[in-house]
């Protein structure tokens, strides 16, 4: 019975560890894919990110600059994890379309195309985080304990992005349209993020509203830790493991129902 359990749990890891592989190799032909044809390839993923900061801080340093302490880093913070969780959630939608005939011939958990779209999201925000650093040391924002913090953040970001992207990735299978809407959804989206303005601005019931939205509160928790250097409240702690978790748990077994509709479908 043991050495059952224990060639079980081998195999186990074993298709874990070849699951990270084909979430890499799916992840890597994603990023060529993107600088294909490109002079400075990958280095346009540090690059552009950084030139992008540039330009919005010296535009909306000049119209917030009297209402919020260093806006460049307040605005920056906001701008970077709206790029990861819309840049999640858009490419995570049609992973599974994109990769209809790979989808058909092997026998890979469905899921795995879906993660690696969340993984290459992941990657790409490392090379923005270059961007980001050197602006903070150019704005003088002094690190403390609580950047520490600031990786976990990430994750609550990527967990909220890979519940999202199972349910957009199913929808996007039977009604192709979404990917339209949900465009249109996700400008609602940023505006209601609070990117660049500041919460306080707004009348109470607004700044109710708001601060239940999952993506303002992981945007919040990252400034607390960054600009700050303040360890977030308890109620952005429990808002964040809550979307997280619920996000990630309903996405996962709505994938999973329709799982046999959507191989029927493609």
């Amino acid at each position: 019975m043991k050495a059952e359990n224990r060639s079980e749990s081998r195999g186990n890891r074993r298709d874990i560890r070849q699951y990270i592989f084909v979430i890499r190799e799916l992840t890597a032909r994603e990023i060529k894919r993107k600088y294909v044809g490109s002079s400075l390839g990958i280095i346009w993923s540090v690059l552009n990110p950084l030139l992008h900061m540039v330009v919005m801080s010296l535009i909306f340093s000049t119209m917030f600059r009297h209402s919020i302490e260093n806006f460049p880093i307040y605005y920056l913070t906001g701008q970077i994890f709206w790029i990861l969780f819309s840049g999640a959630t858009e490419s995570a939608m049609t992973a599974l379309v994109d990769n209809k005939s790979l989808l058909i011939k092997s026998k890979l958990p469905r899921q795995t195309f879906v993660l690696s779209r969340v993984y290459t999201s992941l990657v790409n925000f490392g090379y923005t985080c270059i961007a980001y650093v050197l602006m903070l040391v150019v704005f003088q924002v002094k690190p403390s304990a609580a950047l520490l913090l600031f990786p976990l953040s990430v994750i609550f970001m990527l967990t909220i992005s890979a519940g999202v992207g199972y349910i957009l990735s199913v929808i996007y299978v039977f009604f192709a349209d979404v990917k339209y809407l949900y465009s249109v959804f996700l400008t609602l989206w940023m505006y209601m993020s609070a990117l660049f303005y500041p919460i306080t601005s707004l009348p109470e019931v607004m700044r109710d509203f708001i601060g239940c939205n999952p993506v303002y509160v992981c945007i919040a928790f990252a400034r607390e830790c960054v600009m700050y250097g303040r360890v977030p409240d308890m109620m952005m702690w429990m808002k964040l493991i809550g979307w997280s978790l619920g996000s990630l748990t309903v996405g996962y077994h709505f994938f999973r129902i329709k799982e046999n509709q959507i191989m029927q479908k493609i």
